[in-house]
């Protein structure tokens, strides 16, 4: 898997940890690694059995199991204490590395894993008891649980800030600007989420539909692109393809981005030009997904053979997953193509397009890229491509599955269909993403092993970190 070094005598010297990337970043980046994969691990072995309650209803039917409450869990432990961890353990990783300076304190990183790990612990037991926050999507736990994710992310914010603000080089590398951003912009999300005036009525829509989207969009999407900017050129030893292009992404993906949550809610008593304003946001978002798709895949160019034989295999998926699954959203956000798909088993099949093969894709491509550079230790070729083909087919199949099965389902309610009918046309769907969700899983269990052998296993050969021109060390 490694690529011949081409880097001169004095570089060659150096250790993986690199220069000016002292010892202490290595155990942080281990643990928020090690915690995210563990949380992985049961947030998925929870949604298998969900997807395994739709062909098998009558499985493990105890209220601590129900659909509810299991579906509620599976969902806030992918989010905050999976994506949320591992992204930032990345990126304050790369923050340390990029910069070539200490991170600013390894005791607030310490405690922001801590505060993220309690978080996630009280809110999986709080949800599985009963006790949540209401029926809105992605933040069900408790109001106190989620404010002390935001404080975890508010000392993530300063610390990233800080270090960022003593690198050695007075340019600002495309990473930052991507991961800093994401940092900020959950605390924005997560705060307006908690303020109780908006939490009545229409103003409860409004903002569910900011914060369930938002939640991807403006905080796990520029973390993942801010690691890709900085693993990608260290895996292929060559430049990021335009920087210009990777700063015009980001301006106009926080320019239409915010925005465009609303268009969950067409045809609702919200205003109609907030509707109509939604899907305009909703089409002007090709432009920042075609250039930071085209900047990652330009980047790529000419070095198919060697992204086949490299964990970049995983940033493919990744950016490929984040260009189709953004222009199904474009698609997905006009009226007419809602009068289908809304409420439909469709829009699941698109939430696992961008938030699994977009984002988990992404954060394994970073892992597999980063990590070994930290430990010495990569993970066997064999485990690491027995997850990649475990992972990608499973989620093809339960994609395909729901997008075609939550399309048939929408087309029966549209033509008046006994609802019942809907439901019966969907069982060998159910059963497909049973199926993909089975193969997922699996390959989260080889992605935990090959985890431990990065963080623990026997010394390998890998190759020193190679610095490519316009790519910070």
């Amino acid at each position: 898997m490694s690529k011949p070094s081409t880097m001169g005598d004095a570089e060659a010297g150096r250790k993986p940890g690199g220069a000016g990337d002292p010892d202490e970043i290595v155990p942080i980046f281990k643990a928020y690694t090690v915690s995210a994969t563990a949380w992985l691990v049961l947030a998925t072995l929870v949604g298998l059995t969900v997807a395994l309650k739709f062909p098998y209803p009558d499985l493990l039917t105890a209220p601590a199991f129900s659909f509810g409450r299991l579906r509620a869990i599976h969902t806030n432990d992918t989010f905050f204490a999976w994506a949320a961890p591992a992204l930032l353990g990345l990126a304050m990783f790369v923050a340390a590395r990029s910069c070539g300076v200490r991170l600013y304190s390894a005791r607030l990183a310490w405690i922001s894993l801590a505060l993220i790990n309690l978080a996630a612990v009280c809110g999986t037991i709080a949800i599985d008891l009963g006790y949540n926050d209401g029926d809105q999507e992605y933040r069900e736990w408790p109001g106190w649980i989620r404010a002390i994710l935001g404080v975890a992310f508010v000392l993530t914010a300063f610390n990233l800030l800080a270090t960022v603000r003593r690198r050695r080089d007075p340019d600002l590398y495309i990473s930052h600007w991507y991961t800093i951003s994401g940092v900020l912009w959950t605390i924005v999300i997560v705060t307006v989420a908690l303020l109780p005036w908006y939490q009545y009525g229409l103003g409860q829509v409004a903002v569910q539909g900011y914060f369930m989207h938002n939640a991807v969009g403006m905080s796990f999407t520029p973390l993942a692109l801010g690691t890709l900017y900085y693993a990608l050129p260290k895996l292929l030893n060559r430049p990021i393809y335009s920087y210009a292009l990777g700063v015009l992404a980001f301006w106009t993906n926080l320019a239409f981005y915010p925005i465009l949550g609303a268009h969950h809610f067409l045809f609702s008593p919200l205003p109609w030009w907030f509707q109509t304003l939604a899907i305009v946001a909703s089409v002007a978002m090709l432009v920042p997904v075609l250039g930071g798709s085209a900047n990652i895949l330009l980047t790529m160019s000419g070095q198919g053979d060697w992204v086949r034989r490299s964990p970049a295999m995983f940033i493919l998926v990744g950016i490929l997953c984040y260009l189709a699954g953004s222009a199904q959203g474009t698609v997905e956000a006009l009226r007419s193509m809602q009068q289908i798909w809304h409420l439909t088993n469709f829009t699941v099949g698109h939430s696992h397009l961008t938030m699994y093969g977009f984002i988990t894709f992404s954060i394994w491509g970073g892992i597999y890229a980063l990590l070994p550079q930290a430990t010495g230790r990569a993970a066997p070729d064999l485990a690491l491509g027995i997850h990649f083909w475990l992972s990608t087919v499973g989620v093809l199949i339960y994609v395909v599955s729901l997008s075609v099965g939550g399309t048939e389902q929408g087309l029966d309610w549209l033509h008046g269909a006994p609802f019942i009918q809907s439901v019966v046309d969907q069982a060998p769907y159910w059963l497909w993403r049973a199926v993909g969700g089975g193969m997922m899983f699996a390959g989260h269990l080889v992605f935990a092993y090959n985890v431990l052998v990065m963080v623990g296993g026997p010394k390998t050969e890998i190759e020193p970190e190679i610095r490519a021109e316009g790519v910070p060390a």
